[in-house]
């Protein structure tokens, strides 16, 4: 997927971006080319697919909110709301979300030191004031956020804990496979009401076989 195709799908299921959004966006690619070179963090063969497979992948989560929670969607672009990012890696979904949602604060964490001076890096470079990475174990953060995003970091049975006591709206994690049964097994273990974990088809809003049995799990506080 070239800039220019995600920039299309962007426009169509999201609304025109202003003139920093794009260029920032435009940037991606050589930064992380550049930053992957020197410390891998994205596998080196699916560089081609930074656009498709993780810029737009992250920015389901604005899609999300923009189809299912208009009003939070509004909140997020209008600012006052903080996201922690767990395991953020090289800084996906958090640096595109970022860019999106200029006014919203991102705190981008991660245990692994060099993926955080990656993240850190194409930050910088991209002149996000509303980023802050952290390089720690999620769950000896001090502080709670808003909202808790992350992106198939780990099972949701291993990961809710992590973050259960990080967050006071929602979870919104972008999982693959057969997240049926791993929502029954959360519920079970943790005793959480399946009525407060709701399952969004991304496939259903971006299209292509990359997207085959990808969801977005959203559990509510």
């Amino acid at each position: 997927m070239t800039y220019q195709e995600f920039e299309n799908i962007v426009t169509r299921l999201l609304g025109s971006m202003d003139s920093l959004a794009r260029e920032r966006f435009a940037a991606m690619d050589t930064l992380y080319r550049d930053w992957n070179s020197k410390i891998n963090v994205i596998s080196r063969k699916d560089m081609d697919g930074l656009y498709e497979h993780h810029v737009l992948h992250s920015l389901a989560i604005a899609v999300y909110l923009k189809e299912s929670l208009p009003q939070e969607y509004e909140v997020w672009r209008n600012g006052g709301v903080t996201v922690l990012d767990v395991g953020t890696g090289g800084g996906f979904p958090g640096i595109p979300l970022a860019v999106f949602f200029p006014k919203a604060q991102f705190t981008l964490c991660d245990s692994v030191g060099k993926k955080t001076i990656v993240a850190g890096a194409v930050s910088k470079a991209l002149n996000l004031d509303n980023v802050q990475i952290v390089n720690a174990r999620a769950e000896s953060l001090p502080q709670k956020y808003d909202y808790v995003v992350s992106r198939a970091v780990a099972s949701l049975t291993d990961f809710y804990p992590w973050v259960k006591d990080l967050y006071t709206g929602r979870i919104l994690y972008l999982r693959g496979g057969d997240i049926a049964t791993e929502i029954g097994e959360l519920a079970a273990r943790f005793k959480l009401k399946t009525a407060g974990i709701g399952v969004w088809p991304v496939f259903g809003a971006l299209s292509g076989e990359y997207f085959d049995e990808k969801w977005l799990v959203d559990i509510k506080k």
